[in-house]
């Protein structure tokens, strides 16, 4: 039997075509938790058929599955990763590796697209700003607020992370920011997803990403 290292969280809405490749591709030791957040296309009966646990949350929002899947991970290290296959599941240990080793506490994978429609202008640019924001903000030297990522799951749940919509993986970096967390970065490689996105392939998803991500900043009294 393997040892379950890490539990990876998969927040899902409607991704029956890209979950087969995904969840194939999760290395030795790693355990998927996709949760899912109202799929209307039987992506939870295709994620319980390969062995991944299952979790229903049924408020919507990027942050309500992100943090129904840390709720539900039980593994010493939990990594969080889009379900869309836009990112490679094998390339997890690069983000993993280094909390593991005890080197790093937070470490985000810096997209690096494989082709310049992977990562939409409108997207691009507001990543540009935000990471800009950020690192005036807090000092730490970040390019991408990327969504693969991993903690140490009781480091996670010590930040007692409150949003539940985009800004999620906002206020996770910044509350690890003020607890003076090691935070790293580390490419990833980034290629077109599967579907349509629900968030950052639009420009109005991009636009409501901005808008709960400013006003997070703007309540984080800085």
């Amino acid at each position: 039997m393997t040892l379950i290292r890490v539990d990876l969280v998969l927040p899902c809405l409607n991704e029956a075509g890209a979950l087969p490749w995904v969840l194939s591709r999760l290395p030795a030791g790693y355990r998927a938790i996709v949760v899912d957040n109202g799929s209307t296309d039987g992506s939870a009966d295709i994620a319980a058929a390969t062995g991944a646990l299952v979790v229903h949350e049924t408020r919507r929002g990027f942050g309500a599955a992100a943090h129904a899947g840390l709720l539900a991970a039980t593994a010493p290290i939990v990594a969080f990763c889009d379900a869309d296959a836009s990112m490679d599941p094998r390339e997890l240990p690069r983000v993993v590796d280094p909390v593991l080793a005890g080197e790093a506490d937070l470490v985000l994978g810096r997209r690096r697209a494989s082709v310049p429609k992977a990562w939409p202008w409108h997207s691009r640019l507001a990543n540009t700003s935000l990471s800009w924001r950020l690192r005036r903000i807090t000092g730490v030297n970040i390019h991408d607020l990327g969504p693969m990522r991993a903690a140490r799951r009781e480091d996670l749940l010590s930040l007692d992370l409150r949003d539940r919509r985009s800004g999620y993986p906002l206020e996770m970096f910044l509350r690890a920011a003020d607890a003076g967390w090691r935070i790293r970065e580390v490419d990833t490689t980034y290629t077109p997803r599967v579907g349509r996105s629900k968030v950052t392939g639009t420009v109005r998803g991009t636009l409501t990403a901005v808008a709960d991500m400013s006003a997070l900043l703007r309540g984080d009294a800085r």
